[in-house]
């Protein structure tokens, strides 16, 4: 009776311990099978917390080389602090490890180590290979720094290689202290004077150590400090070693470096520490979706979108003595009190990556809108494209659907009247850097309502996003009362029918005097376009959906023309780009028609049957591309993963809904993935979807219900999840012509009544 009872006791106990594993769905492998011609993510092998501010991987390119690990490639020739996030535009901040046996071997190519994908683990909190020679590298991550650990055979003398990459740096070794100190300076554009700190602590004493420097392979023995273009330093400990090093980074100082490794690591005597700390961290971030049913083969490739999606933007900011956030600026080179945020490029991101983040992550997303104001009071300029300065990269203004959907869905830790201050300056001058810093053609936008092409590359393409654009100032000044800023943007808001052509039922390029480009071609990629063609680009009007309808003759061809996407054939023009780039080779090889998913402009597409009586088609396509263009393989994305919008399109998307207008609350419905998502929100709220009989058949909803009542709109808006509650929805493998039809159901439209 006590041994009964006793049991009874501890049962609760232990299931009550038990937790979910989600972070083994995960393959940080996902996408990396990637190079210039065919991209099938561009991502690499991320060791990293969420948002972290350095991440570390395996790196099979050169140094400088953007594709830093091709899946297909097997030598390994460094162990990298890494901060890319986009292939195209390399990455900064970096320098490497990497064990070496037997002989002293410090150039990159020649140190290479053949390994195969049997013997290597990845996973967010874990990365481990055991290469052919036998030797192990482990990796586990912090915020600001990692744990690692290189173990080498038995009988084999030990050498480890830090290598300074790139462009300036410097080292100082500390025998006594087992310690390596130093700083690289490499990437484009940085304040005069950037530095990346960092501290390198090891567990095992040093046998021999020296300094040496990449653009000859010099190597100084028994030398403890040296500085110059690509320098580095080796160590050598006891034959045989297995050694571990905490190390950390600072954009900051050197004492504030080893303060970040104190904070981050001070306690962790063995790699297993980190590695079990990180995984706590990654888990319990999964965890905020639970999603149950299904394939493991879908909970895979869910949790591998969730990681990715779950990188960008990263914290630029560390934590000084006192507790408090600090940062070095990219912008004026000075360091300031406050939170700073970068790596991410908004012309991708403000589509489903900040959706999903305001959602998820609504404090840190409140601290990123300070951190935009911030960026532009020290620049003069909005970020666009922050790596992490302002490089200005691809088109548009889109800081302002930033600001403006924060604000909608009532975050609001920002002041409206300087960002929409800050809006105005930025559509109504040009930026010294690239395209989308300021605005490119703003004279002839203001007094022809669109940019004029040739005069102006893409022109086409930046006059329907700066009209989206100014859609978002328009909302933000009309919902705090601006009346000045509200009819200013709101009489260009409409702009984007200047360049619709109703003879062709495109938009297309138009020159200062009025005339369409001759000889248009659908099919055609570039000229006035951006990384598409007019297939793509028509369906840009995201705040107006009811006024491209009516362009386009009303509901029953609107439909027709997005049937017609997936119907044509996908064939290819290549326009002004002369030959073929690897978007056009992507959407070539999805066999979707011209539906280019592997690239950001049309992936809200599928979800436009909703505004037109449809919504069955956006629920059949929405399925179809999860299906057929995502899995949790090398393979796994069907373009560039561009800094996590094309996985926090999958996220979304398998929850059941997408943010097809940024900058106002609407989330338009699609068709869930799994049979029950749990999403767990930052106030503590749970807000549940349930799709009955949910399966790959099965992906039409015929009825809803919200929290117990009937639900017939196409969308749901923010403060319905953020409240709580469940959507249940019942799901066949016939559509409901019927359902979602009204005109109470359709999502916003800014002309619709």
């Amino acid at each position: 009776m006590k041994i009964q009872f006793l049991i009874f006791l501890l049962l609760p106990v232990s299931l009550f311990s038990q937790v979910t594993d989600l972070v083994k769905y995960v393959n940080t492998l996902q996408g990396t099978n990637s190079k210039h011609e065919l991209t099938r993510g561009n991502t690499y092998p991320t060791t990293a917390l969420p948002f972290g501010m350095h991440t570390w991987t395996p790196q099979t390119g050169r140094n400088g080389d953007g594709w830093k690990y091709q899946y297909f490639k097997n030598k390994i020739r460094g162990f990298q602090q890494a901060h890319q996030c986009s292939s195209w535009s390399n990455d900064y901040a970096v320098f490497s490890f990497m064990p070496v046996m037997d002989n002293l071997v410090v150039n990159e190519n020649d140190r290479a180590l053949e390994f195969r994908h049997e013997q290597e683990t990845a996973k967010p909190h874990y990365y481990k290979v055991t290469f052919d020679n036998n030797i192990t590298t482990e990796m586990s991550p912090t915020e600001r720094g990692a744990h690692l650990r290189f173990s080498f055979p038995e009988g084999h003398k030990s050498y480890l290689v830090l290598d300074g990459y790139t462009r300036i740096s410097g080292v100082k070794i500390f025998p006594e202290k087992r310690m390596i100190t130093g700083y690289v300076n490499n990437g484009h554009g940085f304040q005069k004077g950037w530095k990346n700190h960092f501290v390198a602590v090891f567990d095992q004493p040093f046998e021999s150590y020296g300094v040496w420097e990449n653009r000859h392979n010099k190597v100084k023995e028994n030398v403890s400090s040296d500085e110059g273009d690509g320098v580095g330093a080796y160590i050598q400990f006891k034959t045989g070693v297995k050694v571990q090093v905490k190390v950390a980074s600072s954009y900051i100082s050197e004492e504030q470096a080893m303060l970040n490794l104190t904070t981050e690591l001070g306690k962790d005597r063995l790699l297993e520490d980190t590695k079990k700390r990180a995984w706590k961290i990654w888990n319990d971030h999964l965890s905020r979706i639970m999603v149950e049913g299904d394939s493991e083969e879908d909970k895979a490739t869910f949790y591998s979108c969730f990681f990715r999606a779950s990188l960008f933007s990263r914290k630029f900011y560390e934590i000084d003595k006192n507790g408090l956030p600090y940062y070095f600026s990219p912008y004026d080179g000075k360091v300031h009190e406050g939170y700073m945020f970068t790596d991410t490029g908004f012309w991708d991101t403000f589509r489903a990556q900040f959706p999903l983040n305001v959602l998820m992550h609504p404090t840190m997303h409140g601290r990123y809108m300070q951190a935009l104001l911030k960026a532009q009071e020290q620049c003069g300029w909005l970020p666009s494209w922050s790596f992490p300065n302002e490089q200005g990269s691809m088109i548009g203004n889109h800081a302002i659907s930033l600001l403006a959907d924060a604000w909608v869905k009532g975050v609001r830790t920002f002041d409206p009247e300087k960002a929409l201050a800050a809006y105005a300056h930025e559509a109504n001058n040009k930026g010294p850097w690239g395209p989308a810093n300021g605005r490119d053609g703003y004279k002839e936008y203001n007094s022809l309502g669109y940019v004029p092409y040739p005069r102006y590359r893409e022109a086409t393409a930046k006059t329907l996003e700066y009209a989206y654009d100014d859609f978002c100032g328009y909302h933000l000044a009309k919902l705090t009362g601006n009346k000045k800023y509200q009819d200013n943007f709101g009489a260009k808001m409409y702009n984007y029918k200047n360049v619709f052509n109703a003879a062709t039922g495109f938009m297309e390029g138009k020159d200062k005097e009025g005339n369409w480009k001759k000889n248009f071609d659908p099919t055609e990629w570039g000229g006035p376009f951006t990384e598409g063609n007019a297939w793509h680009w028509v369906w840009s009007v995201f705040h107006d959906v009811k006024g491209l309808i009516d362009l386009l003759g009303g509901d029953q061809q609107f439909c027709a023309k997005l049937d017609s996407v997936f119907s044509v054939p996908n064939t290819v023009n290549v326009g002004t780009y002369g030959g073929m780039i690897h978007e056009m080779t992507e959407m070539v090889m999805a066999n979707m028609g011209q539906y280019a998913h592997g690239n950001q402009p049309i992936q809200h597409m599928v979800y436009l049957y909703n505004y037109a009586g449809q919504p069955w088609k956006a629920q059949y396509h929405a399925r179809e591309v999860m299906k057929r263009l995502y899995n949790a393989t090398e393979d796994g994305y069907p373009g560039d993963e561009d800094q996590g919008q094309t996985s926090s399109w999958y996220v979304l998307s398998a929850l059941g809904f997408y943010s097809v207008c940024p900058g106002t609350d609407q989330y338009v419905l699609g068709s869930p993935l799994f049979r029950k998502t749990t999403i767990t929100l930052e106030n503590g709220q749970k807000f549940i979807i349930k799709a009955d009989n949910n399966n790959n058949d099965n992906v039409y909803i015929t009825t809803a219900r919200l929290n117990g009542k009937p639900y017939s709109r196409n969308y749901i808006t923010y403060s319905d999840i953020v409240r709580g509650g469940t959507l249940h929805l019942a799901m066949n493998s016939v559509p409901d012509y019927k359902r979602g039809t009204g005109s109470k159901d359709l999502p916003f439209s800014v002309s619709a009544k």
